[in-house]
């Protein structure tokens, strides 16, 4: 047998179990609940005209992948009451394509830790049974402390639709200002 095939043979059982996952992620009812809620945002000046704002510039991955250009909802972040529902995402996620255009990718849930702690101390946030990942502090977005969690509705990732990084979306197209 060939060193090839002794790999595959022994690497097989390890990937049939992720590639489940990803089939069940791809069907979760959290993921068309968000697609539902923000179909409306593929045409990003809707998204603009609601009120959300630029945050980032298109944010790539330290390795692979990137997540793309944040828009955000100020006072689903900022808010005295944390807002934590499918149909509420404090982010909308845009990849930059050639030209200048933007296409919608996903989301992303954001709760400050502080008022998450300050209405629901001791426990951590979940939407829909997902646990959401502390961002500590000090942290590249220069945010106190926050709950996070990506869903990935509009752009399939080969490494969860709730991974922080798609290694299906760029920042090539960025603009250089």
């Amino acid at each position: 047998m060939s060193i090839l095939r002794r790999l595959i043979s022994m690497l097989l059982p390890l990937a049939i179990p992720l590639i489940a996952v990803a089939a069940d992620e791809a069907t979760s009812p959290l993921i068309d609940k968000v697609r539902t809620a923000t179909a409306r945002f593929k045409d990003i000046n809707v998204a603009v005209s609601e009120g959300f704002t630029a945050r980032t510039a298109c944010v790539s991955g330290p390795n692979f992948g990137a997540m793309g250009v944040h828009l955000i909802l100020p006072v689903r972040i900022f808010g005295s009451v944390p807002v934590l529902s499918a149909d509420q995402p404090q982010a909308l996620i845009y990849e930059p394509l050639p030209g200048g255009a933007m296409r919608l990718v996903g989301v992303e849930f954001i709760v400050l830790k502080n008022t998450w702690d300050g209405k629901y101390p001791g426990t951590v946030p979940a939407l829909d049974g997902h646990l959401l990942n502390l961002v500590d502090v000090p942290n590249r977005y220069g945010l106190p402390a926050f709950y996070e969690m990506h869903v990935w509705a509009w752009e399939q990732n080969p490494v969860g639709s709730f991974a922080d990084w798609n290694t299906h979306v760029t920042c090539e197209q960025q603009p250089s200002n």
